[in-house]
């Protein structure tokens, strides 16, 4: 791995990286095969393995972005990020009742919105025992102001005793069969090398649906083995932490995207660093977190346009590995 450090969050990198291009013509930015018409190609979906059902590749994190209490300013603002992303065709909304006031806002605004159907929200629970984990996923219903969730994540379950993981898991399965949730899985984002064995133990024995784990091009270990075994068990895949917290915008600061990224369509540093992960097959969906318009079209544009292959793949590790 390379020592990119990952410790603080912070967008401030990427704003002055877009900045870079700022007085450019908004076509200048655009792959060739659309800049003339300026219309965009449809946002690439995957399929979940499970159902088929098939979701946008870009979705949104909420941790921190929805912090944001009853300011009536940032609720517009967070409102045009995640109509944004629907009119797109995207769809998948992630949150966690340990992201603050995520769940709360987010119910607020899909309300408010008018939006509630439209969105695939994913949310997750960890609190001890069975009826302290019940309480927790009905206080997400009541937040989210939704009975029904699509995704229910166990959260970071990588290093949890084997007895506490299997009730968990039970009762996830019981609020599936009961239709409370459509699909039921796992996170990681803790320590994500050392949790691989396990999570990898768990795909092979508990038929999830959903896996949600850190990958980006700050941490890759998922590629050694975990991926493969996803695909293997027909398990979607969720990546959180796209761009390591800022780290890679920081690594980057002050550097060209390099040309060659033209042949994929890649002319900023976001849509460099999505690109990656989205042209893994075992990747169902990435969901950087921003309460930025510009940054959420900067994402969706990733999972529009052509994506790396094996060995252009390779050349951007060895690019920001140099870095």
């Amino acid at each position: 791995m390379n020592p990119i450090n990952v410790k603080y969050p912070h967008n401030r990198a990427r704003r002055q990286l877009l900045a870079l291009g700022a007085g450019l013509a908004g076509a200048a930015l655009l792959p060739a095969a659309y800049a003339q018409s300026g219309a965009k190609p449809a946002l690439l979906t995957r399929a979940v393995p499970k159902t088929g059902e098939k979701l946008g590749v870009v979705g949104l994190g909420t941790q921190f972005v929805l912090d944001i209490g009853a300011d009536t300013e940032k609720r517009a603002g967070r409102i045009g990020v995640i109509r944004t992303l629907l009119d797109a065709g995207g769809s998948v909304i992630d949150a966690a009742p340990s992201y603050g006031p995520a769940e709360a806002t987010l119910g607020d605004l899909l309300t408010e919105m008018k939006a509630r159907e439209r969105a695939f929200i994913a949310t997750k629970f960890r609190a001890a025992g069975r009826e302290g984990a019940i309480a927790e996923m009905k206080e997400s219903q009541r937040r989210l102001r939704s009975e029904k969730i699509e995704l229910m994540l166990r959260h970071n379950i990588g290093f949890v005793p084997r007895a506490e993981a299997d009730t968990h898991l039970a009762l996830a399965r019981e609020w599936k069969a009961q239709g409370l949730c459509k699909y039921i899985g796992v996170t990681h984002s803790q320590n994500q090398a050392k949790a691989n064995a396990r999570l990898i133990e768990m795909l092979q024995t508990e038929k999830l649906d959903f896996i949600q784990v850190n990958y980006s091009m700050a941490e890759r270990s998922v590629e050694d083995k975990l991926l493969a075994v996803a695909a293997d068990t027909g398990t979607a895949v969720m990546c959180n932490l796209p761009y390591a917290r800022g780290a890679l915008f920081r690594a980057v600061q002050g550097k060209a995207v390099p040309e060659w990224a033209q042949e994929f369509d890649a002319p900023t540093w976001g849509q460099f660093f999505l690109k990656y992960l989205i042209a893994h097959p075992s990747v169902n969906v990435v969901i950087p977190g921003t309460d930025r318009v510009e940054h959420m079209v900067d994402n969706l544009d990733a999972g529009r346009t052509r994506l790396p292959n094996a060995a252009q793949r390779k050349r951007m590790v060895e690019f920001i590995g140099a870095v």
